[in-house]
Parts: C-alpha cells; sequence; structure tokens
C-alpha cells in the first residue's frame, strides 16, 4: 500500500525589512526586494529579472498548480465551454469607406485576427492587409494595439507589443508592394493617425517610466522624425488623431480632472499645434468640428455630468463658449460623435445607456433606448464624415451583441450581423435582474444579476460578486461568453456598479476618489450583504472578483470583511498603493496622483491612502481562499505588488485557507495575446472560485 501524496507546501520567502521614513511617518515593508531595481529593463526583456526573485516566482507559480491540479480536468472543461461560445472564423461588419469596406476576421483555430479590405459592396475581391497570426508566430507574445489605413487607401500602419510591456513598435505597409516602408518607431505608445492628406504619419511617444511625453510626426512612407509636442507635465496622458471632419490633427492631452486640446490644421500638416482652450485646473473637455464650428463636451461651469458647448472657428478660449446641451445632475453626457449633418451622442443615467441623435438642418433630437432593466448601447465607429448611416450595437447580460445600421434621417435600422455562439444560447433559460443596495451613506447602487431562470433564492446558489470601482470607467452589463460557464452550472453572476465608476454619471465617479475611495469598497460590501440578505448566496457560497483597480478593492474589501467570503479572486490587482504611489519613476504614479491623492507631499493623502491600502493593512485574522494573479511584464500593475501582498497574507492569516499566486511570465497587464490562451487564464480562475466554495483543499 502506497503512502498518500503529501499535501504541496507553499513558499516560505524571506523577509528583508526596509523602512521608509515620508512625511513623519514610517512604515516597513519586509518584501521590498520582490521589486528588480531594474525593472524598467525587466518590462522590456523578461529574461533579466533577478535570479531570486525568478525562483521565487517560479516556486510561487508550482505551488499555485499544484494545489489547483485536482482542478486542472473542471479547467478544460470551462476552456471548452468558452471556447465552444466563440464563431471561430468570426469577422466583424465591414465598414465602408470611399471605393473600399475594411474589417477584420479570424481564421478557424487562428489566437490573432486578419484585418483586410474588399472592393465597398462585394463579397469577392478580399485583400488581407495584416496577418496577424502570421506576425505572432515564435513570438511568446504579441498584440497589435492599433491599426489604421492611410486616407488614400495606399497605405496600413499598425503598432505591435511584442512582449506585453505596452512599449509599441509601429510599422508602415505599401498595399500595392506589401514592402515595409522606412524604419520601424520604437518605444511608441501604441496609437498613431495618418494626416487627412496620406502624407503623414503621427504618433506617441512613450518614456522610459512608460509615460506618453512627445507627440512626432514623419513622411508617411519613411523618413526622420519630427518633434510636434512635447509635454512637460508627467502628470499628464496624452495621444494623436484627426476631428470626424478630417479638418483638424487633434492632440489630446489630460488627467482625471484637467484636460487640453490642441489641433493642428489639416491643410497645413506641419503646421505648430494651436491650444484650442488653456488647461484649468478642474476643467475638462473635447471638442469636434460640426456645423460651421466646434462642439465642446465640458464639465466646466460646474457641469459634473458634462454639458455640450458651441463655438466658432476663430474664437476657441473657454469665454467664447455657449451652452447648448445643458448640464442635468444624474444624466452623464459620455461622448459625442460627428457627422456632416447629424450629431450623435452617448448618455448614461443609473447604470444603462442612450443614444441621442441632432440634425444639423433643425436641431431637433431623434433618441435610441431600450427598455429593459440592464443593457448597454455603443456607437461603432466609422471611417466616413459625409453619411446618415449610424452604425450601434446592442447587448445585454442574457443577450448576444447586435449591430445596427441606423439611418439617421428616416429612423429606419438595419440589423447588419448578430453574434453567433456555435455552441448553443437560449436566453429563455436565464434571467436578469437590477437590484439596489443601501450604501451606508444612504446612495442607492445598482447591482445587475445574471443567473438561471427558477433559481432558489435561499442563499444555496453559489455567488460571484464582480466590481472594479475606478477611474469613471462604468461596469457596463453586456452578454459575456465567459460568465456562462459559471452561471451553467447554478452560479449566480452579480455585477456591481459601484462609486468611483460613472455608472450613474461623473459625480458617481467623483463620490468614489480619492479622499472617497473608501466608498467604492463600503459600497461592495454593502452590495455582497444586500444580495445575501435576498437570498442571492450566503458567504461561505460567495466569492469576489475584481483586476487591476478593481483587485484593489478586493484587497481593501478582504481586510475590512472577510468574513463575507470564501474566496477572493484578484488579476493583476493595485494593493501596495502607498508604495506605488510614493515612487515617480513607476508609468503610472503622477499621472495618477489625481486619482488616489500624492502620499509625497501630502500628509491628508498619506494618511487616508494608508488607511485602505490593501497591503499595508494585512492583519491577523481569518482570511478566505485567495488566488491573486499578473503578468511579469505589466508595467501598469507590477507584478511585485501580488507577489508581496500574497506572501504578507499568507504569513498572517489564521485561518488555514490557502493563498496562491499565478504571474504569467510572459505577458504584461492584459494577460495572454492570443484569443484562446486569454480565456485559459479565466478558466483557471472562474475552477479557482469553484474550489474555494467546496473547500477543494480539504478534500485533496
Amino acid at each position: 500500500m502506497s503512502a498518500p501524496a503529501s499535501k504541496p507546501v507553499p513558499p516560505k520567502p524571506r523577509k528583508i525589512p526596509k523602512v521608509t521614513t515620508q512625511l513623519g511617518r514610517t512604515r516597513t515593508d519586509d518584501y521590498a526586494w520582490m521589486k528588480d531595481d531594474n525593472w524598467q529593463a525587466v518590462l522590456r526583456d523578461p529574461t533579466l529579472i533577478k535570479a531570486d526573485v525568478k525562483a521565487h516566482l517560479i516556486e510561487e507559480n508550482a505551488y499555485t498548480k499544484a494545489m489547483l491540479a485536482p482542478t486542472e480536468g473542471l479547467q478544460e472543461k470551462m476552456f471548452e465551454e468558452m471556447k465552444g461560445r466563440i464563431k471561430e472564423d468570426d469577422a466583424s461588419v465591414p465598414s465602408p469607406d470611399g471605393s473600399w469596406e475594411y474589417y477584420s476576421r479570424y481564421e478557424k483555430g487562428a489566437q490573432h485576427p486578419l484585418y483586410c479590405r474588399r472592393p465597398r459592396g462585394k463579397t469577392e475581391g478580399e485583400q488581407v492587409l495584416l496577418d496577424c497570426e502570421a506576425l505572432a508566430k515564435g513570438k511568446a507574445y504579441s498584440e497589435v494595439a492599433t491599426a489604421a489605413h492611410s486616407p488614400d487607401h495606399k497605405l496600413f500602419a499598425y503598432a505591435e507589443d511584442a512582449q506585453g510591456s505596452e512599449f509599441h513598435s509601429i510599422y508602415v505597409k505599401d498595399l500595392e508592394s506589401g514592402a515595409l516602408l522606412g524604419t520601424p518607431v520604437e518605444s511608441g505608445y501604441g496609437d498613431l493617425t495618418f494626416s487627412p492628406d496620406s502624407q503623414w504619419l503621427f504618433w506617441t511617444h512613450r518614456d522610459s517610466e512608460g509615460r506618453p511625453d512627445k507627440i512626432f510626426r514623419r513622411p508617411a512612407r519613411g523618413g526622420e522624425d519630427v518633434l510636434v509636442y512635447e509635454e512637460t507635465d508627467d502628470g499628464m496622458f496624452m495621444g494623436v488623431g484627426t476631428t470626424a471632419s478630417d479638418g483638424f490633427i487633434s492632440i489630446g492631452i489630460g488627467n482625471q480632472e484637467t484636460s487640453e486640446v490642441r489641433l493642428i490644421p489639416a491643410s497645413d500638416p506641419t503646421a505648430e499645434p494651436v491650444v484650442f482652450a488653456a488647461r484649468n485646473p478642474g476643467v475638462l473637455y473635447d471638442v469636434e468640428e460640426w456645423d460651421g464650428g466646434f462642439v465642446i463636451r465640458t464639465n466646466a461651469g460646474g457641469a459634473v455630468d458634462f454639458k455640450l458647448c458651441t463655438t466658432s472657428h476663430d474664437k476657441t478660449a473657454t469665454e467664447h463658449w455657449t451652452d447648448w446641451v445643458p448640464h442635468r445632475p444624474g444624466r452623464f453626457i459620455v461622448g459625442i460623435g460627428a457627422f456632416k449633418d447629424y450629431l450623435v451622442r452617448l448618455e448614461r443615467a443609473n447604470a444603462n445607456n442612450s443614444i441621442i441623435i441632432t440634425s444639423r438642418a433643425d436641431k431637433s433630437e431623434r433618441p435610441i433606448a431600450v427598455d429593459e432593466a440592464a443593457y448597454v448601447l455603443g456607437i461603432e465607429g466609422g471611417y466616413e464624415f459625409d453619411t446618415s448611416t449610424l452604425r450601434y450595437t446592442y447587448t445585454s447580460p442574457t443577450t448576444p451583441k447586435s449591430w445596427f445600421d441606423y439611418d439617421m434621417a428616416t429612423g429606419e435600422r438595419v440589423l447588419r450581423k448578430t453574434q453567433e455562439v456555435p455552441s448553443g444560447h437560449d436566453p429563455s433559460k436565464y434571467e436578469t435582474a437590477r437590484l439596489y443596495a443601501k450604501a451606508a451613506d444612504g446612495a442607492e447602487v445598482p447591482i445587475t444579476v445574471l443567473m438561471k431562470k427558477g433559481t432558489r433564492l435561499d442563499g444555496s446558489a453559489p455567488l460571484l460578486v464582480y466590481g472594479y470601482g475606478s477611474y469613471g470607467i462604468p461596469q457596463e452589463p453586456g452578454y459575456s461568453i465567459r460568465n456562462y460557464s459559471l452561471v451553467d452550472q447554478g452560479w449566480i453572476w452579480a455585477t456591481t456598479h459601484i462609486r468611483g465608476g460613472s455608472d450613474k454619471g461623473w459625480g458617481w465617479f467623483q463620490d468614489g476618489r480619492k479622499f472617497t475611495k473608501k466608498n467604492t469598497f463600503t459600497d461592495f460590501i454593502a452590495c455582497t450583504e444586500h444580495l445575501h440578505n435576498n437570498g442571492y448566496g450566503k458567504p461561505a457560497r460567495t466569492v469576489a472578483y475584481g483586476g487591476s483597480a478593481g483587485g484593489l478593492l478586493m484587497g481593501a474589501v478582504v481586510n475590512m470583511r472577510p468574513d463575507l467570503y470564501a474566496g477572493i479572486i484578484a488579476a493583476v490587482p493595485f494593493v501596495d498603493v502607498i508604495n506605488t504611489m510614493s515612487d515617480t519613476s513607476l508609468p503610472l504614479t503622477p499621472p495618477e496622483w489625481p486619482e488616489w491623492g500624492d502620499p509625497i507631499t501630502d500628509p491628508k493623502a498619506y494618511d487616508y491612502m494608508m488607511s485602505y491600502s490593501p497591503y499595508d493593512n494585512v492583519r491577523k485574522q481569518a482570511y478566505p481562499a485567495v488566488l491573486a494573479t499578473g503578468g511579469l511584464s505589466d508595467g501598469r500593475v507590477t507584478y511585485w505588488e501580488p507577489e508581496k501582498w500574497t506572501a504578507k497574507l499568507r504569513e498572517y492569516t489564521t485561518s488555514g485557507n490557502p493563498i496562491l499566486l499565478k504571474i504569467n511570465m510572459e505577458a504584461g497587464h492584459g494577460g495572454a495575446s492570443g484569443r484562446f490562451d486569454f480565456l485559459k487564464e479565466i478558466a483557471l480562475d472562474y475552477a479557482f472560485a469553484v474550489w474555494a466554495v467546496e473547500k477543494g483543499w480539504e478534500k485533496a
């Protein structure tokens, strides 16, 4: 009789106390050694990582693999289910531009797309502009962030990230000869645009800290790079594009609080960019050219949820703006799109969207809305300005995405495509609901619930509670091929629309940032308690899930209320808040002080941040099972954040529940680059959720 297999032993990393004194406050970090001092080089070449750090990460990965070995069959099953919901040879709806229409498609079995075009209105004559599957061949990671054809249809440019660090190389291809022109752009930020005359390529440079700092242009067919604009404030993000009318090349500069636009006339692409309206702290704006002047979307004058203003070409300073579409609290004007005879705006209220179309001729308005509890309407960008056709999308938690072409003149719409689910999907088997949790301060927090029809609300069904709550990014309630792998097993999936996102407006975002950040965490806890109180799961059968800033949410919530959850999934979690926001060499630190506060110069910000920072608030208590994931090439949330956090959690937890870490040694913030490889990572997360509620480690 053979001896029983021994259970895997968790890594026990060494502790080397590092004491930091800042603003008269002292903190000690036992695991600071996990940060590679040469991290910028590691982003570009992961093989340069320090040997001791690499050894520890390999040990952590091996421990996680051994612990989750009993779930490998479930992981494979979930992966195949998710893959089965993807039409492998899928294609986008072609978007017309002049005599061509452009689209992307996948070949069966391919992880990466083909970018293609064909003569307008035809189904034959396809030209492949870029084969991303061939581009990725032999590479551990390859992701094309941006691809664009020149307005004269002769050139094609694309930006490739070949290591997951988001440092992009930009290439320009001659579509007649197929040759790559000139030398590649290195250290690109990922965005690019051709000038409307097709003679120039504009692109954003990423500096050694990973931040956008300069706009360059070069002859589109290759040549010398010329500096167009340099931003001296390293707290600003930046990008370049064109107005919808192609009248201007536009440089957008801004952070979460303040923005500025600089324009270059398309008739003179080598001219110096001109400030549209000088940046003013606390004022955000963006612009489109329309109806002989400009339309500005802005929060100026206390318009928290934004308003629309107009101005002429020759008087663009703020004092010349005239209010047009007024501010209405709770109705967030998300964005605008311009066509020759119509202006389209997307609005959000109470976690649902609507589309409003304004006619240039008489300024009459026509809305597109859906009468459902939870849904998503989206606007698809097109290439043509002089058209009456708007392409928009519709989806809901139970309804796969549909693409419509909408005639803005007549109101008629044509269904162009419905997302195919090859393995089958019957919406009538599921139900969705919109619940509202009462926050501690009385705010009503929406929750979107998806479950199988007939699910008993007696606490017996396992529950996954998902949240994000940062940067004003909403959690839009659309169809997901992934979530059904849990829902079909009887799980309830609950998406929380907590403060910090813009689900209920820009004010909803402002009530969950900086010195109100804790609202994000207490909202999530209130949502979980509301679900439990109404029979949607119970603590022993509940898993919380969030990534990036949603991983911060997970870290804060598990410190505050570990008793509410059987498991926590924290993907690429931002958990080392004080250390990261105090390190100005990191890519996102200065640009994100408006979001979190500046703990280097502001004692109030330091103390508030320290009061919730997940890593700094780990303490002796009974933590649930935790899975943290990360990427070695991640420049947004660096690998050492989840590495340090899991080491500290494992040291302090009194529950005996496992604390697991999985670092993708060949990817960055977004995980694996291939569409199927990425699903394998999601399947691991979901299998962990099942394992956590079943306490699989006790059965091994």
